[in-house]
């Protein structure tokens, strides 16, 4: 079987109300499409609620992997959540000015993942870097599912 791999991505002010349909697609991922790795960041409330829905599929499906994307790894480090395997620090990331490397490992994540779950209210970088994940979509290299 394939190691199916799943990146996020989404507004740092969204709201809680969004979990039930996170929970759903994320679960429709690993039953239907077999993810089996997931990846995400931890600075906004996005990310937040992301990691609360993954720390309770992992409960359901202890074969799944969960990683924190961490675009800081040679700075400081930080800690991983309960019911995570382990950090990600993208290769290269130590060449990118600090201040463009959250927006840097994010795009490095879209390239490398088979799946992307999004959700962005229209503004700044997340929605500049879900419609380049589109992009890519249709050239066949990432699947997009909008939130």
């Amino acid at each position: 079987m394939n190691n199916k791999t799943c990146f996020f991505i989404g507004s740092r002010y969204a709201s809680g109300s969004i979990k039930p349909q996170l929970a759903e697609t994320v679960e429709k991922h690993i039953t239907k499409y077999g993810v089996t790795t997931f990846t995400v960041g931890h600075y906004g409330n996005f990310d937040k609620i992301v990691i609360g829905v993954l720390k309770e599929a992992k409960n359901r499906h202890q074969n799944i992997k969960l990683y924190l994307l961490e675009p800081y790894a040679l700075d400081k480090k930080v800690d991983t959540p309960e019911n995570f395997d382990n950090t990600f620090y993208p290769e290269g990331l130590e060449f990118v000015p600090k201040r463009y490397a959250i927006a840097q490992a994010n795009r490095y994540m879209i390239q490398n993942s088979d799946y992307l779950i999004s959700h962005y209210p229209g503004v700044g970088n997340t929605r500049k870097l879900t419609e380049y994940a589109q992009k890519l979509e249709k050239k066949g290299l990432i699947k997009v599912t909008l939130l």
